[in-house]
Protein backbone atom coordinates (compact mmCIF):
# COMPACT_ATOMS: atom_id res chain seq x y z
CA UNK A 1 0.00 0.00 0.00
CA UNK A 2 1.52 3.36 -1.04
CA UNK A 3 2.17 5.88 1.69
CA UNK A 4 -0.32 8.75 1.57
CA UNK A 5 1.38 12.11 1.99
CA UNK A 6 -0.31 14.46 4.40
CA UNK A 7 -1.17 17.81 2.82
CA UNK A 8 -0.20 20.66 5.17
CA UNK A 9 -3.15 22.95 5.88
CA UNK A 10 -2.92 26.59 6.90
CA UNK A 11 -5.58 29.00 8.14
CA UNK A 12 -6.18 32.30 6.37
CA UNK A 13 -5.86 35.21 8.83
CA UNK A 14 -8.61 37.10 6.94
CA UNK A 15 -11.43 34.58 6.35
CA UNK A 16 -10.25 31.95 8.91
CA UNK A 17 -10.62 29.18 6.31
CA UNK A 18 -8.24 26.22 6.31
CA UNK A 19 -6.71 25.44 2.91
CA UNK A 20 -3.72 23.51 1.53
CA UNK A 21 -0.48 25.43 2.10
CA UNK A 22 0.35 25.49 -1.65
CA UNK A 23 -2.84 27.47 -2.41
CA UNK A 24 -2.09 30.17 0.18
CA UNK A 25 0.12 33.26 0.16
CA UNK A 26 2.62 33.66 2.98
CA UNK A 27 3.37 37.02 4.52
CA UNK A 28 6.66 36.95 6.39
CA UNK A 29 8.24 39.16 9.04
CA UNK A 30 11.99 38.60 9.19
CA UNK A 31 14.45 39.23 12.03
CA UNK A 32 15.01 42.82 10.83
CA UNK A 33 11.28 43.47 11.14
CA UNK A 34 10.66 43.75 7.39
CA UNK A 35 7.26 42.47 6.25
CA UNK A 36 6.59 41.28 2.71
CA UNK A 37 4.87 38.65 0.59
CA UNK A 38 6.78 35.38 0.34
CA UNK A 39 5.83 33.70 -2.94
CA UNK A 40 8.37 30.87 -2.44
CA UNK A 41 7.09 30.04 1.07
CA UNK A 42 10.71 29.52 2.18
CA UNK A 43 11.89 32.88 3.53
CA UNK A 44 13.12 32.88 7.12
CA UNK A 45 10.94 34.53 9.73
CA UNK A 46 7.49 34.51 11.27
CA UNK A 47 4.82 33.65 8.70
CA UNK A 48 1.13 34.40 8.40
CA UNK A 49 -1.02 32.88 5.68
CA UNK A 50 -3.72 34.48 3.56
CA UNK A 51 -5.91 33.22 0.72
CA UNK A 52 -4.75 33.98 -2.79
CA UNK A 53 -7.80 36.20 -3.35
CA UNK A 54 -8.30 39.94 -3.68
CA UNK A 55 -11.18 39.84 -1.16
CA UNK A 56 -8.89 38.51 1.60
CA UNK A 57 -6.13 41.01 0.73
CA UNK A 58 -8.66 43.86 1.02
CA UNK A 59 -9.96 42.48 4.35
CA UNK A 60 -6.36 42.16 5.62
CA UNK A 61 -5.81 45.87 4.94
CA UNK A 62 -9.23 47.09 6.12
CA UNK A 63 -9.06 45.27 9.48
CA UNK A 64 -5.28 45.63 9.88
CA UNK A 65 -4.97 41.89 10.58
CA UNK A 66 -1.14 41.80 10.49
CA UNK A 67 -1.03 43.82 13.73
CA UNK A 68 -2.56 40.83 15.53
CA UNK A 69 -0.69 38.15 13.56
CA UNK A 70 2.74 39.68 14.28
CA UNK A 71 1.84 41.22 17.68
CA UNK A 72 3.16 44.64 16.66
CA UNK A 73 2.02 47.90 15.09
CA UNK A 74 2.15 47.64 11.29
CA UNK A 75 2.03 50.84 9.21
CA UNK A 76 -0.48 51.37 6.38
CA UNK A 77 2.43 51.67 3.93
CA UNK A 78 3.19 47.98 4.48
CA UNK A 79 -0.45 47.03 3.85
CA UNK A 80 -0.40 49.16 0.68
CA UNK A 81 2.86 47.52 -0.46
CA UNK A 82 1.44 44.01 0.11
CA UNK A 83 -1.72 44.91 -1.82
CA UNK A 84 0.36 46.40 -4.68
CA UNK A 85 2.66 43.38 -4.82
CA UNK A 86 -0.35 41.03 -4.89
CA UNK A 87 -2.10 42.96 -7.68
CA UNK A 88 1.15 43.17 -9.70
CA UNK A 89 1.54 39.38 -9.51
CA UNK A 90 -1.84 38.71 -11.14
Amino acid sequence: MPKVRKIPLRMCIACREGKPKQEMLRIVKNAAGEIRLDFSGKLAGRGAYICNSEACIKKLKKQRLLNKAFSSEISMEIYDAIEEEFLAKE
